[in-house]
């Protein structure tokens, strides 16, 4: 028979293995990944600001942010503002002042109404657990799946391919270092949770399979990424066309911000009324010529921060094509066309005020000019539901409106 003290280390033992296997179980359940995942999203704040939408906008110093958690990243010397400008940039802007029909006001972000986060944080709109509960899964919360607009592609199969269906301008056949636009800002109505309505410019680069480079930015509503139907500025990016790399905004590490103004996925206000006062925001994305990143710029006067360019393949050198619109999931809920908006919800015949735009559209060139774009085409699956109209003119350069009201007695 074994000592008595023999069969007391083994209950110790026992009860240790015991007490770590439940820990590991512990560790393994649903509610402790959720509680890490939030960990890992939400670092530690200087500050936090409770915006009047209900969003929490936490100030993380600059060297915290999330762009940090990237392996490649560990040892990154933080680029504080790009080499070069795009030339002309400023020219532009001193057009658009003198030349501007009343349709820009000053654009907030609505927690900007509650304060400000100070210099050398970034502000970061918190990750709650009800966001990530309503993703499909928490590998895919903050991901979207291949949705980019392929205007090349005429198989009638893919018309409505994952859902998704836009009305776009693009150009393709030249190099491109960069694109801007000011986009008019709504909010659309969502029939289904589960879709969304956006409205973005595509810098993109490779073919349209599995090494999709894509740099996106623009306003979007989605009640399933934030819980409500706010319409929010928005980034996205990808390397091999939205399978394992990237995602919205800041919620993986890649982006990196220097701005302390702007939120990214904060809620934009105001917004455009119809048949009433109109409102829109400025996006300029480009790549610098001396360090290779590709840097956005929000407005005027916000640099947001870059994307550094070992993320990409393709975009490590330049964009192939250019893309500018809108974009919704089409769920076809009961078996009919969604009535999820695009743009304003209302046809481009309708124009000004009504309609939807974009103006003053332009491509960055291989010597770094603002360009406007040469040979634009445009796109759209089903112009019954979502239709798009393009044109030129002194005041706003090249320009479309676009968007629809989904489905009608057209678009069943």
């Amino acid at each position: 028979m074994a000592p008595a003290r023999g069969g007391l280390a083994w209950v110790l033992a026992a009860a240790t293995v015991c007490a770590l296997w439940a820990a590991a179980v512990e560790a393994r359940s649903p509610a402790a990944r959720v509680h890490r995942h939030l960990k890992r999203l939400n670092k530690p704040a200087v500050m936090s600001i409770e915006s009047p939408d209900g969003d929490i906008i936490d100030c993380v110093h600059m060297s915290h942010q999330p762009a940090f958690d990237h392996p490649l990243l560990k040892n990154h010397t933080l680029q504080m503002r790009p080499a070069y400008h795009p030339e002309g940039l400023y020219d532009d802007a001193k057009r658009s002042v003198a030349s501007d029909s009343g349709s820009e006001k000053p654009m907030l972000q609505l927690w900007h109404q509650k304060g400000r986060c100070p210099e050398g944080t970034v502000p970061i709109r918190r990750t709650k657990m009800d966001d990530l509960l309503r993703a499909s899964s928490l590998h895919r919360y903050g991901r979207k799946r291949h949705t980019t607009p392929n205007p090349m592609s005429i198989d009638p199969n893919m018309l409505n391919e994952g859902g998704h269906q836009h009305a776009i301008a693009y150009v393709e056949g030249d190099k491109y270092y960069g694109a801007k636009a000011t986009i008019n800002v709504w909010e659309p109505k969502i029939q289904q949770p589960n879709e969304f309505s956006l409205s973005q410019l595509w810098i993109l680069g490779g073919s349209f399979g599995e090494d999709l480079n894509s740099i996106e930015a623009g306003w979007q509503v989605s009640p399933d990424l934030y819980g409500d139907n706010n319409t929010r500025l928005f980034t996205y990016w990808t390397s091999d066309a939205y399978q394992a790399t990237g995602c919205y905004n800041i919620l993986c590490s890649g982006f990196i911000q220097i701005n302390s103004e702007i939120a990214m996925g904060a809620s934009i206000f105001p917004i455009s009324n119809y048949a009433g006062s109109q409102y829109d925001i400025s996006i300029l994305i480009w790549k610098d010529p001396k360090e290779g990143n590709w840097w956005m710029q929000f407005g005027r006067e916000y640099v947001l921060g870059y994307w550094p360019s070992f993320l990409f393949s393709y975009l490590a050198d330049s964009a192939s094509m250019i893309e500018w619109g809108g974009e919704v999931v089409n769920s076809e809920p009961d078996g009919a066309h969604t009535s999820t908006q695009m743009g304003s919800g209302h046809f481009p015949e309708e124009g000004f005020s009504k309609a939807s735009y974009f103006k003053n559209m332009q491509v960055v060139d291989s010597s770094n000019q603002l360009k406007p774009p040469k040979g634009v085409a445009t796109f759209t699956e089903q112009s019954n539901c979502y239709d798009v109209q393009s044109g030129n003119n002194g005041d706003w350069g090249t320009y479309f409106y676009y968007g629809g009201p989904g489905k009608n007695s057209n678009c069943p």
